[in-house]
């Protein structure tokens, strides 16, 4: 098996819906997401993906999707306040936690065709949650979430 690693970085703001620490309350990271592709085989560069192209892919949705972005979750009483002020937000049906930040970056670069070992979603510099394939499922239904 062959594996390659690419680190993006970006900043991200959120707030846990029902967290009784100081999580509850807006807040922003200097997160990094670092995405693990493995499979068995090399294209006849002998790469499995090259860096350039899987960063070009990764970091073009981040930058558009989630970088100085404010991620909340649908049910947050500020989305409809923030929507009207113009800002910049995400709303997901989920609580926007680490782990399941890491699962959308996971499904977005499977969904793109890459072969997703798994994904890494450092929050802090201390501070991380990752989301991986299942290695029971055949790859092609890993590939397709």
């Amino acid at each position: 098996m062959y594996r390659i690693t690419r680190s993006i970085s970006f900043c991200y703001g959120h707030r846990l819906l029902g967290h009784a620490g100081k999580c509850r309350h807006l807040h922003g990271h200097n997160a990094r997401a670092v995405v693990t592709l493995e499979d068995a085989t090399l294209d006849e560069q002998g790469m499995l993906v090259d860096f350039y192209e899987l960063g070009n892919a990764i970091k073009g949705w981040i930058d558009d999707e989630l970088d100085h972005t404010m991620i909340l979750c649908r049910q947050d009483p500020l989305v409809p306040l923030l929507q009207k002020a113009g800002e910049r937000i995400l709303v997901v049906d989920w609580n926007p936690t680490a782990e399941l930040l890491a699962r959308m970056i996971f499904e977005r670069v499977a969904a793109a065709g890459y072969p997703v070992r798994d994904v890494t979603l450092w929050e802090t510099e201390t501070c991380s949650a990752s989301h991986r394939a299942d290695p029971s499922r055949p790859a092609e239904e890993r590939d397709s979430g």
